[in-house]
């Protein structure tokens, strides 16, 4: 500090004042070396003028300048200053003029960066602009002419314009002087706010007989050096008897006025009195003229009001200072200044600047997740810049402050991309001028998807219909499910759960198709082997990771008549004939027999009917065409043949139509022997049939056995080959793994009856009344005619032992086989 000190001293007191600015250029030079390079120059420097040695302040080669490409960075407009590389010095590009750069404002400096790549470097440059005094004090007017009365007593005080100097420090403006001073003196008074106020002062009265036209020059000078001037001349008139000057009631006035204000308003009513009558006592208002534009702003007509003739704006100057002068016809007078100062008002609307957004934000975003970042400014004052912001309603979005004029947009509450996909966000900010004043901004946001949704299915549970005995592959059903989600999340696939149906996976029963849910059947499906059957379908989206539902699938098997009616009784087989005996006193209605058929079909496929196809006397026996009793339609006589031969169809309810029949023997006879003798013809023709028919199997199985013998041939000659070529193979021992057939079920047994039944016939004296019992086993009540047991005749006694007895029930049993 004492070493700066010293060089101060050194400065100021020793070296001439034309070597101070290279001295001081020095110094700041070598300061650099230990901080930021700071240079000073003095204004209107010529161009290419040397401001300083980059190379060498900043410590570095030439070469450095010229491998790192150095330039120079500013913000200033135009560029003052350019870089030389070859040199390493910085020079004057453009004039410098500091009260064009800086007005008023000190110190004035010029602020800029040196760029070095390779590697990259910046270094701070300040430049300090040094005024140099090449403005002279200037007056607005070249001339100023007053009217005095040659009665102005001295004293009397008379306002001078005042001079304005461009320049600053010891180069602005320094002094005023006014000559001749024969009759005025110069009064300089200086004012809180550093201006001069300028008044030339009456020294001694006038007298308009010596001069009638008193010429003065007023002269502004400066401190500068060289010293420079500005002049103004000041003609006074000489007037006969005005010695009164007017007088402001006040020293100051003070006004206040919006800046809204229309031009034409009225600011305040200023008054001056002048002693003097008549035309001497006339007073004049006139604001005083200056280098500023307050004269073109403000204007004070005869009565003394101050009329705003221009536009204020707060936000530009919050006040105004009037200065305004009083004369009268004398040409005496005196000056007031109006302090006026600009209300606010609204006027400005805040300003929106989005300083960061967001386009899209996923839906599974955490609350407070911040969307957009902004600020708000308001120019106006007090509470018209008092700026509150608010959103449109209903929107999952709040605004909060992050600090003075900075917002932040962010979520408090859960997003839902299926309940909103995109939001315009309106933010409004108002301020709390009245009346109010607000601008606004649309945002407009995407909510990216999620899987957060699984696939739903249209119904929760699904029936469907297919008839049995399907073509494979048909399509029976279509499950449809959605997912409302987006894209990739919302891609439904199908997939059949696993499970089984009777211990059968259900794939061998059905298949789903993965991209459209229609289900298809693998296999023929049999009414009487499944009637219904379900299983679960899962829809599955195609999300990370994927979401998925199941839904309960139950298929019903519709029945076709594909079974034709299977008779029961009476049993119909190879090797016996069944008789049903009538006795010859058998009254009308008598039951014969009954004939019993199921159909494994269901619905009207399996209402049977019968009807009597065929009979050797159609007279004789009807057929019940719901129950299939046969009995008597009118008295058996004794011209009625013995054996009777009865075909009975059975006929189902569908569409079409299925049937079997069945033929039925009866003997119309009171005993055995009887019986015995019609049907021994019957036996011994059915003797002859089975006789041929074995000979018929025999020549069958001859043929098939010399057939199976040569094929044997042929393929132990092909194995024999076969194993002469693959040796090797069989050498080396691999497994061989034998091929079964698949298995197919039976299902001839399935869901039908036995076909043995036994039926035993009451018969009482009033045979109307018969009935048929199932369920019981024959035993003695079974007539067996076979022609080659010994047996046959003592069983045929037992039995007519039996009917013999009188007022007996007959119970008859016939079953007949012939072997």
């Amino acid at each position: 500090i004492i070493i700066i000190i010293i060089i101060i001293i050194i400065i100021v007191y020793i070296i001439p004042l034309h070597r101070q600015v290279l001295f001081l250029i020095w110094f700041f030079s070598l300061a650099s070396v230990f901080g930021q390079i700071i240079y000073s120059v003095p204004e209107e420097m010529a161009k290419g003028s040397v401001v300083g040695n980059i190379a060498r302040d900043l410590g570095m080669d030439v070469k450095r300048l010229k491998s790192g490409k150095a330039r120079i960075f500013t913000s200033d407009t135009p560029e003052y200053l350019e870089l030389s590389r070859d040199r390493g010095v910085l020079l004057i590009k453009e004039r410098i003029d500091r009260e064009t750069l800086c007005r008023q404002t000190t110190p004035c400096a010029l602020h800029l960066q040196i760029i070095l790549e390779n590697p990259m470097e910046l270094f701070r440059i300040t430049i300090e602009i040094t005024d140099v005094n090449d403005n002279r004090p200037t007056f607005k007017n070249v001339e100023k002419r007053f009217e005095i009365s040659e009665s102005a007593v001295s004293g009397s005080k008379f306002v001078l314009e005042r001079a304005v100097d461009a320049d600053i420090g010891i180069n602005g403006l320094k002094n005023y002087s006014l000559k001749p001073t024969d009759n005025f003196v110069l009064k300089i008074e200086n004012q809180a706010d550093g201006n001069k106020k300028v008044e030339m002062v009456l020294r001694k009265p006038l007298d308009r007989e010596k001069a009638e036209q008193i010429s003065l020059l007023l002269t502004a000078v400066d401190g500068g050096e060289p010293q420079m001037s500005g002049t103004v001349k000041i003609f006074v008139t000489v007037l006969d008897v005005n010695d009164n000057a007017p007088v402001f009631s006040q020293p100051v006035y003070k006004a206040a006025i919006a800046e809204n204000s229309k031009m034409g308003t009225t600011l305040a009513t200023v008054s001056a009195a002048d002693a003097d009558k008549g035309t001497n006592g006339d007073v004049f208002y006139s604001v005083s003229t200056t280098i500023d534009n307050v004269s073109d702003t403000f204007a004070i007509n005869e009565k003394g009001e101050v009329i705003l003739t221009g536009q204020v704006d707060y936000e530009k100057a919050k006040y105004y200072q009037v200065d305004i002068e009083a004369r009268d016809s004398g040409g005496l007078s005196d000056s007031s200044k109006i302090i006026v100062d600009i209300i606010d008002i609204n006027d400005n609307t805040p300003v929106i600047s989005i300083l960061s957004k967001s386009d899209s934000v996923p839906e599974s975003s955490h609350l407070s997740t911040v969307i957009v970042m902004f600020s708000v400014l308001d120019p106006d004052s007090g509470s018209n810049g008092k700026v509150n912001c608010r959103i449109n309603p209903n929107v999952p979005f709040v605004i909060t402050a992050s600090s003075n004029d900075f917002y932040s947009l962010i979520t408090d509450s859960d997003l839902d991309r299926e309940r909103s996909s995109e939001y315009n966000i309106t933010v409004t900010c108002s301020d709390e001028g009245v009346p109010s004043l607000s601008s606004s901004v649309t945002l407009t946001l995407k909510i990216s998807d999620v899987n957060d949704n699984a696939p739903v299915f249209e119904r929760s549970s699904y029936e469907a219909y297919i008839v049995e005995n399907n073509t494979p592959g048909l399509s029976i059903f279509t499950v449809k499910a959605t997912d409302a989600d987006w894209n990739q999340n919302a891609r439904v696939s199908y997939i059949l759960e696993d499970s089984s149906i009777n211990g059968v996976p259900v794939s061998s029963y059905l298949s789903v198709s993965a991209d459209s849910g229609v289900i298809h059947a693998v296999r023929s499906f049999d009414y009487e082997q499944l009637k219904d059957f379900q299983f679960l379908v899962k829809a599955q989206d195609g999300g990370s990771p994927p979401l998925s539902s199941n839904v309960t699938v139950k298929i019903l098997i519709q029945d076709q008549n594909d079974n034709p009616p299977q008779v029961l009784y009476p049993v119909q087989t190879g090797g016996s004939v069944v008789a049903e005996m009538v006795p010859r006193s058998a009254d009308v209605g008598y039951l014969v027999t009954k004939v019993v058929a199921v159909d494994v079909d269901s619905g009207q496929n399996a209402w049977l009917s019968y009807k009597l196809q065929k009979a050797t006397d159609r007279a004789l026996f009807e057929v019940g065409l719901q129950n299939g009793e046969i009995r008597t339609i009118r008295q058996v006589t004794d011209k009625d043949s013995v054996k009777q031969r009865l075909t009975v169809i059975v006929e189902d309810n569908g569409q079409p139509s299925r049937s079997a029949t069945v033929i039925v023997n009866v003997a119309v006879a009171d005993s055995f022997p009887e019986v015995l003798s019609e049907f021994t013809d019957l036996i011994h023709d059915k003797e002859y049939s089975d006789n041929l028919t074995f000979y018929l199997v025999l020549a069958l199985a001859v043929v098939s056995f010399l057939f199976i013998t040569c094929v044997v041939v042929i393929i132990s000659v092909k194995i024999y080959r076969w194993r002469q070529q693959s040796r090797i193979l069989y050498q080396s021992n691999l497994p061989v793994i034998p091929y079964y057939p698949p298995r197919y079920s039976d299902t001839l047994g399935t869901g039908t009856l036995q076909h043995v039944y036994n039926y035993e016939v009451c018969r009482t004296t009033d045979s109307r009344k018969s009935d048929c019992k199932f369920g019981r086993a024959g035993s003695q009540n079974v007539l067996i005619m076979d022609p080659s047991s010994t047996g046959t005749m003592q069983r045929i006694q037992s039995e007519k032992s039996i009917l013999d007895e009188p007022d007996s029930p007959l119970e008859v049993r016939l079953q007949h086989y012939f072997l």
